[in-house]
């Protein structure tokens, strides 16, 4: 009975008619600051979703399910013997052999680094490609012609026209056969480009697409690859292939699937989405002290009310029960107005896009995805920062509470 008749007062004292209109104006005041920063804590985390996804899924086009490569060096040479056996596992859909290095590229006179990735034919049925391919086919060979696919911005960079059939772009890699002053310090093999994709800005600006045998020329090792690709069927439990993959490699290798070889950028990806949902939690803190303005000032306009609980037989633990549910109160309430206002924004970003995003991005709008799991953190996090603004204005009642009874 006792929980009932704290929350009954403490209901009265956050919705009753207060002695001052200034109480009124703060504790309004403190709710909305709390709907805001409630629902500026949810959307965060909403569009940090949203935008994980989103690269999870454009990334789904570029990596494999599994991706075996060297422990030790940049390339390895995995015998026919070995692919042959990796083929005839039931769950083994398909695979590429893919090699990557860093080359010096030149279209017009204008030059660039960028990390050339060979891969053969295979690559498109291991990889859906195709889906992030702006322009053109994902075709690298065209008989004797060697074709290439640059990435968006590091097409932009230098000014690549895809659309020319007479301009070629030049790569170079150093000559590993260089043997005395006269010979050349570079190889250099030519490239059209056809075509462009688009994944994200870093991988955009750095990757450019080739044949394999095109880069394997360059390297003169017509039997190099920096990693095998390889596409699961459907169901397939990937960690018991990745086992059997390291069961038959008699050199060390190393097996990653998708969210590994992809570990790096999302724990910095999700590092940055807690550092802002911090941040904003510490400006809901500096709002909170609107909501120990108002309890305290409650307090203050309380007294007789105090002292008439006293006389009925409430402890100061009573009292200070009363004003720890105002501050509950008001801050569920401030929690409520903002996951609606989180929610409606939500919606209407997810049906209209209203909040665009930059040009050259894959998408039109910011992505969005709400998580209940996000709606209970932010939540917890309005309900202990409601209690911590609380708990001096209670403590203060209480000690007024036992006063009025010593005296």
């Amino acid at each position: 009975m006792r929980i009932s008749y704290t929350i009954l007062i403490a209901w009265r004292y956050i919705l009753g008619k207060k002695s001052f209109q200034a109480i009124n104006i703060i504790t309004g005041i403190s709710m909305i600051g709390i709907a805001i920063g409630a629902a500026a804590l949810l959307l965060i985390l909403s569009v940090f979703n949203g935008f994980e996804d989103l690269l999870k899924g454009l990334y789904n086009s570029i990596y494999t399910d599994l991706k075996v490569y060297p422990r030790e060096g940049k390339y390895f040479s995995p015998s026919e013997a070995d692919l042959a056996t990796i083929k005839s596992w039931p769950e083994i859909a398909d695979l590429s052999l893919t090699l990557e290095e860093t080359a010096l590229i030149e279209y017009q006179g204008s030059q660039d680094i960028c990390t050339l990735k060979g891969v053969d034919e295979a690559f498109r049925k291991v990889a859906d490609i195709d889906s992030v391919t702006l322009d053109g086919e994902f075709i690298l060979q065209n008989g004797e012609a060697e074709l290439a696919i640059l990435g968006a911005g590091l097409a932009s960079r230098l000014n690549v026209n895809h659309r020319n059939p007479y301009e070629s772009l030049s790569v170079y890699l150093p000559n590993r056969n260089q043997r005395g002053p006269l010979d050349k310090a570079f190889k250099v093999k030519y490239a059209y480009p056809t075509g462009r994709f688009s994944i994200k800005q870093d991988y955009d600006y750095q990757y450019v697409f080739v044949s394999l045998d095109f880069i394997r020329d360059l390297l003169d090792s017509p039997d190099a690859s920096s990693g095998i690709e390889i596409k699961l069927e459907r169901g397939a439990d990937a960690k018991q292939i990745k086992e059997k993959l390291l069961g038959l490699f008699t050199t060390p290798v190393y097996v990653k699937n998708k969210d590994e070889q992809n570990a790096a950028f999302f724990k910095l990806m999700n590092i940055e989405k807690w550092i802002s949902f911090a941040v904003v939690s510490l400006t809901l803190i500096i709002v909170s002290f609107n909501l120990v303005s108002a309890l305290w000032m409650i307090v203050l306009d309380k007294r007789k009310d105090i002292s008439i609980l006293q006389s009925m037989g409430s402890s100061p633990a009573d009292v200070r029960k009363i004003f720890m549910r105002s501050g509950w109160m008001i801050s569920f309430l401030g929690l409520v107005i903002g996951i609606g206002f989180a929610v409606g924004f939500y919606v209407l970003q997810k049906q209209f896009g209203i909040v665009p995003i930059p040009e050259g991005f894959v998408v039109d709008s910011y992505p969005i995805e709400l998580r209940w799991v996000d709606i209970l953190i932010v939540g917890a996090t309005v309900f202990i920062i409601g209690s911590l603004a609380a708990y001096l204005p209670a403590r203060k009642a209480s000690r007024i509470a036992a006063y009025i009874r010593k005296e």
